[in-house]
């Protein structure tokens, strides 16, 4: 090894604020002319305290609740994917790394002369590791940019004097088994989960997931303003890929090829993941309702499913659009595109407050049931589930599928509306409706009047679609 090479080496090592200039114990803000040069629409410090607020409003007296933050995943060997989030624990925190714990009080408690209704547990400040792997908030950050009062390291918490039994209420939900244990780290999310284990032992009978379930559901099916801002510039993103795909589409693309187009107008745009993996199914593969292989050509007559999402600040927006290959319809495929788009008409219309969550796939689905048996497709009315295969709604916000209580519709709730019909080769029809597989979905806003349809921007209709896909696209050249 190049000696130079070596010796930098070793000082980041084992001496990285000599070459660093500071610890890296501070979170630093980098800014030019006044201005940061990294995201300034992030969710505020006074956001998440309210969402926490919120919560302890509504939990039992004499309760506390217990959040950790996801686990580290990993993919192969020594390589990890990208760290994402617990979505309650983002949603009431702000953090978004991983070996954390949240513990939220009904009342305030004292604790070595501490008094407060909240502890938070999160890793400390490492130089070595940081630059590696990033910046840490740390305790300080955490206090500064998150507003805890009470901020504790992960690797106190095995020694932390807290009684489970002082209390009526504990509420968590269980983590999933795949945690991995670092045993080098006494502060790990598998050491915090053990300790919270052997802590709770002794009062197993007041343990109970199901209601923190609920209470947050009921929290988060409601959206914020500050939330629905961040979705709607997710939508936005969204939208415009969706757009430019169907400039750019032409026979003889790949899935892949259509993928990488969409997928480059998110980070474009800001988007910094997809919030699910990104569906293009063409041909035969258009009957495959979560498709994500996307390695087939893209013949002429086939038509192509594009169902994605950009995730941005955490937010995803999931919207589909069913475009034709050659940039012109069909007479099978457009007679089935405009039983789906009459039914998600119908679905959205019924997107009001008081009406019941399924009130949508009620109405989608008597349109695509009549429809299909006028075309004898359909033979018997009970039978409509061999070609509308899956619901019509689901809440999006945090998640693709979103927490939520499925009851009646509120104003502030962000639901889905996507009906489909879905023919694959073989099916109990004539062979000219076969590989026929249409999807159209919207993120639609329920309000005190009519819904909003967020991602109404993309073309819907036959027309509009095929106007677009006449136009020319950079990615052509």
């Amino acid at each position: 090894m190049n000696y130079k090479i070596f010796k930098i080496s070793f000082l980041i090592y084992f001496f990285p604020t000599l070459l660093i200039g500071q610890s890296l114990t501070e979170t630093k803000k980098f800014h030019v002319a006044g201005k940061s040069q990294y995201d300034d629409d992030l969710l505020s410090k006074e956001f998440h305290k309210k969402r926490r607020d919120a919560l302890r409003a509504i939990m039992p007296d004499s309760s506390i609740a217990v959040f950790f933050s996801n686990p580290i995943r990993n993919r192969s060997n020594d390589i990890n994917f990208d760290f994402h989030q617990d979505p309650n624990f983002y949603y009431l925190t702000g953090l978004n790394e991983p070996n954390s714990l949240l513990i939220m009080f009904k009342e305030n408690q004292e604790y070595d002369s501490i008094i407060d209704n909240e502890l938070i547990f999160i890793q400390d400040n490492d130089p070595r590791k940081e630059v590696w792997d990033g910046r840490r908030k740390g305790k300080n950050g955490v206090k500064e940019t998150l507003g805890f009062s009470s901020v504790f390291l992960n690797s106190q918490f095995p020694d932390f004097n807290i009684d489970f039994s002082d209390f009526k209420h504990l509420l968590f939900v269980p983590l999933l088994d795949d945690i991995r244990d670092n045993k080098e780290d006494r502060g790990d999310l598998f050491s915090l989960y053990k300790h919270f284990k052997i802590k709770m032992e002794a009062i197993t009978a007041k343990v109970n997931d199901k209601p923190l379930k609920e209470l947050m559901a009921a929290l988060r099916e409601v959206k914020q303003p500050e939330e629905l801002s961040l979705m709607r510039k997710a939508i936005s993103m969204t939208c415009n890929a969706e757009i430019e795909l169907m400039r750019a589409l032409e026979p003889g693309m790949t899935e892949y090829q259509s993928q990488a187009i969409v997928e480059y107008f998110f980070k474009k745009l800001g988007s910094e993941h997809t919030g699910f993996p990104s569906i293009l199914g063409g041909g035969e593969n258009s009957c495959i309702l979560h498709y994500s292989t996307n390695r087939k050509k893209l013949n002429n007559p086939e038509l192509l499913v594009v169902d994605i999402g950009a995730e941005y600040h955490g937010y995803t927006a999931d919207v589909t659009r069913t475009i034709p290959v050659k940039g012109k319809y069909s007479l099978e495929q457009k007679l089935i595109y405009n039983i789906v788009l009459d039914a998600q008409d119908a679905g959205i219309a019924a997107c009001r407050a008081g009406n019941r969550f399924w009130e949508p796939n009620v109405k989608a689905t008597e349109i695509i049931q009549k429809r299909l048996q006028e075309l004898g497709i359909l033979k018997r009315p009970g039978d409509v589930n061999k070609f509308f295969i899956h619901g019509t709604s689901h809440y999006l916000g945090l998640d693709v599928h979103d927490a939520g209580l499925f009851g009646n519709l509120t104003p502030g709730n962000v639901i889905t509306v996507e009906p489909g019909i879905y023919i694959p080769e073989g099916s109990d029809c004539d062979p000219k409706w076969w590989n026929i597989g249409i999807r159209i979905e919207d993120d639609i806003l329920v309000t005190d009047s009519d819904p909003e349809i967020l991602s109404g921007i993309a073309p819907r209709s036959v027309e509009d679609i095929e106007k677009l896909m006449s136009e020319k696209s950079v990615f052509n050249d």
